[in-house]
């Protein structure tokens, strides 16, 4: 008895716990990149995606407005949002987190931050009166709000061997790969986006496809530096297909790529991404993320006969002024008769409109 009696006591006269911190919502300030990027690093819900870098090449490329905010708690960041606000005559107004990119939403720590920067988020959209607010998630987080399962990603373990990531490709994809060694394929690093333009605006205008400006590219590769990779497949000398990465962590990304013409004939692009996948195992990456394609087209098909199973994204919308989800899918009917125009449009001219029409597609 009493030694219970003794434990009472000592709880009662036991120092009371720190009342929890209400996090405070902030803009990132242009001293504070290396502060926020050390945060997504670090948090198991942030991408490539949450990185600082990513405002000033959304500023720079596309001259949108751009919010990143963090909550901090403590003096300690516990939690980010990317957003960009994107205004178009054709294709709306809208804020998203974030336009340009396969992932995004709120990345956090505690559910505190978490709820703090969605609110931050929901005003914002509020006071901007968009139409919409759009949150790229891989994990579902409002499930009142509408969405779309429009799109999949595609992600699959690096294994630590190189003959292991060989032998684990489906026999009839491995035959193509093998045939883009048999036909003397290289690969390259290239430090500038010349050669990957040229098989990257080639390919999409072939698809009726507005192209990014070959500006985009240059920044995308000046803000993440060693993070940013572009490997170009050559025969004889000749630009075949050529692909642009990211890496963060133990990750590799294939973010944009194409080929020429001839790449279809030497497997080019099934010869391009294994050797992606085989300088990562060398380098000791662990995931391949072959990221998002929508469900219904070719690059779908692609990854799958590489044996990766599609996880499914969830882009949740909430609604602010719009009545519905908007609609800018290209497999869409009304798009049909631009795509065939797009297709038929010479390479030169589509390559000097196709940023002004993407720059609003986000």
């Amino acid at each position: 008895m009493n030694s219970i009696i003794e434990a009472a006591a000592e709880r009662r006269h036991a120092p009371a716990a720190p009342a929890a911190v209400t996090p405070v919502v902030k803009l990132m300030g242009p001293g504070e990149t290396a502060r926020w990027d050390a945060f997504v690093q670090a948090c198991p819900e942030a991408t490539f995606f949450h990185r600082a870098g990513w405002q000033s090449v959304i500023e720079r490329a596309f001259g949108h407005k751009t919010w990143f905010m963090y909550a901090e708690a403590n003096g300690e960041i516990e939690g980010v949002v990317c957003l960009a606000e994107v205004k178009s005559r054709l294709f709306g107004h809208s804020l998203s987190s974030l336009p340009f990119c396969v992932y995004g939403g709120v990345a956090a720590n505690t559910d505190a931050a978490r709820e703090a920067l969605d609110k931050a988020a929901q005003e914002l959209a509020r006071t901007l009166n968009v139409g919409q607010l759009e949150y790229r998630n891989l994990q579902p987080r409002h499930a009142d709000w509408p969405s779309k399962s429009l799109y999949v990603t595609f992600r699959k373990e690096i294994l630590p061997d190189v003959e292991q990531n060989m032998l684990a490709i489906p026999k009839k994809q491995r035959a193509m790969v093998r045939k883009g060694i048999k036909a003397g394929l290289q690969s390259e690093i290239d430090t500038d986006v010349e050669r990957f333009f040229k098989a990257y605006s080639t390919s999409v205008h072939r698809l009726g496809t507005p192209v990014f400006s070959k500006r985009y590219f240059s920044i995308l590769m000046e803000t993440f530096g060693k993070d940013c990779e572009i490997q170009t497949i050559t025969k004889e000398g000749r630009i075949i297909s050529s692909v642009l990465s990211f890496y963060f962590r133990d990750e590799v990304l294939p973010y944009y790529g194409g080929g020429m013409t001839e790449a279809r004939d030497v497997a080019g692009n099934d010869f391009m991404y294994w050797e992606l996948m085989r300088r990562a195992c060398e380098k000791g990456y662990k995931v391949f993320d072959f990221g998002r394609s929508k469900v219904g087209t070719g690059a779908f098909d692609f990854k799958k006969n590489w044996g990766f199973v599609p996880q499914p994204l969830h882009y949740e919308y909430q609604l602010v002024r719009s009545t519905a989800v908007p609609d800018n899918n290209p497999l869409s009917p009304k798009f049909q008769l631009f795509i065939k125009i797009w297709q038929r449009m010479p390479l030169p001219l589509a390559n000097a409109l196709g940023p002004h029409i993407v720059k609003s597609l986000g």
